[in-house]
């Protein structure tokens, strides 16, 4: 009895240890790949590797160092646009960031006669607007680029000169007609800009193309919901203009009217009438 409990311990002993072993190398091996460090900034020498890089680390929530990782690329790369679109988002993220924590500051009283300091330019705009001379140097070489006037026009929008990010993604649009996103965007930057009837048309476009387009779906209700609007002032201002044009002719016949004749002619009172003549006498037969 004793020798049959001794061999099924040993056994079992055996059988943990196997397994401990069996396991071991699974869990070294992913330690190991935890502990692997990413790359530095500096250690990047393609642009277009950091750039990628880049866009992960905004995917995953880290702006901090997505911005070093951009700055490498575009350090790499100067004329590398995408990069510089991506780092103004890394940057707008951070200051949206430091906004939210930065207690209300009091503003000092301007002394009489001093002039106004220029507000700085914030790190993201500076990015966007590297971003927008990057794109037109692409276009400059190709006008046929679509994608380039595209994101010539985000970048505008960022920088909320939509006029001009209008005119860019009008000219995605004309080049790239069956590009759901490019519909979609040139319709939301036509409902910023309060340009609802002429939204309509690419936002109904961009859903034909995708039926599943939410964006598409909300702006275009965003679009026709303006345009009402817009025609009910129009129609009422057009009424009121037109009532007042009744009562204005309707004033201007009363005061050029002739006065009505009620009166009798009156009577010359200054020159009496002449007396009656007397009645001849009768002659005697």
């Amino acid at each position: 009895m004793i020798a049959n409990r001794s061999a099924a311990s040993i056994f079992l002993l055996s059988s943990l240890f196997i397994a401990g072993c069996s396991s071991a190398p699974a869990d070294n091996s992913n330690a190991a790949a935890a502990a692997t460090p990413a790359l530095s900034a500096a250690e990047f020498t393609d642009a277009n590797a950091a750039l990628v890089e880049g866009i992960k680390l905004l995917d995953t929530g880290d702006a901090d160092r997505a911005i070093e990782i951009l700055n490498r690329a575009v350090e790499l790369n100067p004329d590398l646009a995408d990069a510089y679109f991506q780092l103004g988002i890394a940057y707008s993220l951070i200051e949206t960031r430091d906004a939210a924590v930065v207690e209300e500051q009091v503003t000092p009283t301007p002394t009489p006669g001093e002039k106004k300091q220029r507000v700085a330019t914030t790190n993201s705009e500076k990015a966007f607007e590297k971003a927008v001379a990057a794109y037109r140097k692409q276009i400059d070489a190709n006008g046929n680029d679509h994608l380039a006037y595209f994101n010539l026009g985000r970048a505008y929008n960022k920088l909320n000169e939509d006029e001009d990010a209008a005119k860019a993604l009008k000219e995605a649009v004309e080049l790239k007609p069956d590009d759901t996103e490019y519909q979609t965007e040139l319709g939301a930057i036509l409902v910023k800009l309060a340009q609802y009837r002429e939204a309509i048309s690419p936002l109904k476009k961009a859903i034909d193309l995708d039926p599943e387009n939410s964006r598409a779906l909300n702006l275009l209700e965003d679009a026709e919901a303006g345009r009402k609007r817009i025609d009910f002032v129009t129609d009422k201002k057009d009424a009121n203009k037109a009532a007042g044009n009744t009562n204005t002719n309707t004033s201007s016949n009363s005061a050029t009217a002739p006065p009505p004749s009620n009166t009798a002619k009156p009577v010359d009172t200054k020159t009496p009438p002449p007396p009656p003549k007397p009645a001849p006498a009768n002659r005697p037969n």
